[in-house]
């Protein structure tokens, strides 16, 4: 009976404790880590976060570029920190994609990071030069299955190179890929006609699209955009399952306290699904998501487990 009433009273104090933990987080400044230069779309995103993040922790939240091998030195970094949810890290697909490419890690993606939440996606849009004749992904799939490897399509890294890859394999086309470095090399000669088609960005093949150089035929997302409302879901245009994003998301070194990510993710999900923050996403080209914790870290172990078996595959590797 002593023992009994003893650990429902241990019990008690536990709970009460970790309530106290998360009311009295933080106490200092918080540090988010983006690993990648500043000015692009996960650099753009942390601090639009920060910003907001910043009145209801009541401490500042602090951007830190920490750049460099496709977002490996920056996780790194925070992988190693203390575990106490002062220094955290928002990342995009290269977290995933780094593992299917087998990349050798100075951590483990899925045990050394807490997920907090899934911020959002940016979209992929299925785009084809004006000379190939298709409307659809229906048409185009007949199109390419007709002409088995007489076809090019170009890609500015690997994270638009396997979506493609993935594309190719739940039809069973065979398109011959051409690897770029960067965007813009990609499109001018996808706009010249010397690739017939790409998964690419949206933000940055869109206005090529609405220009009629290019032809959208389907996003890559599961669920049709908000921005993007012309365009059906590849899934919904002949492939079924089919499911592509470059997404971005928080996370916390592992053995954080339990009570600080479910703090942290209440206030950034809460952050990302304003209106305001919504309309803004989309006008760069994303839409917001705001997952749990426990949703968060099943999709990536998903997504690990789907692009390392498509580059296996391709015959893809790291660089």
């Amino acid at each position: 009976m002593t023992s009994i009433l003893f650990r429902a009273l241990l019990g008690i104090t536990c709970f009460v404790c970790a309530g106290a933990l998360a009311q009295t987080y933080p106490t200092k400044p918080v540090r988010l880590v983006v690993p990648y230069a500043p000015g692009g779309g996960t650099d753009t995103l942390a601090r639009m976060i920060a910003q907001r993040l910043t009145e209801p922790l009541g401490h500042p939240v602090v951007v830190d570029n920490r750049p460099g091998v496709d977002g490996i030195i920056g996780a790194d970094i925070v992988s190693r920190s203390t575990p106490d949810g002062y220094t955290l890290l928002i990342i995009s697909s290269s977290h995933a994609i780094n593992v299917a490419l087998g990349k050798k890690l100075p951590y483990d993606t899925l045990r050394d990071f807490v997920p907090i939440t899934q911020t959002a996606n940016q979209q992929l849009l299925l785009v084809v030069h004006p000379t190939v004749p298709v409307k659809s992904v229906k048409e185009l799939i007949g199109y390419v299955k007709g002409r088995p490897g007489k076809l090019n399509y170009g890609s500015s890294s690997n994270a638009v190179a396997l979506p493609m890859e993935l594309f190719k394999a739940m039809t069973g086309t065979d398109v011959v890929h051409i690897p770029y470095k960067g965007s813009g090399p990609m499109l001018n000669d996808l706009l010249g006609g010397q690739v017939q088609m790409a998964i690419a960005g949206a933000v940055a093949s869109l206005p090529h699209v609405k220009a009629g150089k290019l032809r959208g035929l389907g996003i890559g997302d599961a669920r049709r955009s908000a921005f993007l409302s012309d365009f059906p879901t590849i899934a919904e245009s002949g492939v079924p399952g089919y499911h592509a994003v470059i997404w971005t998301g928080m996370f916390a070194p592992r053995n954080t306290p339990r009570p600080i990510i479910e703090r942290l993710n209440g206030e950034v999900v809460r952050i990302v699904q304003a209106p305001a923050f919504k309309e803004r996403m989309n006008n760069m080209g994303s839409d917001v998501v705001g997952s749990t914790s426990e949703q968060w870290g099943k999709f990536i172990a998903e997504e690990i487990v789907k692009w390392t078996k498509i580059a296996r595959l391709a015959g893809m590797k790291a660089d």
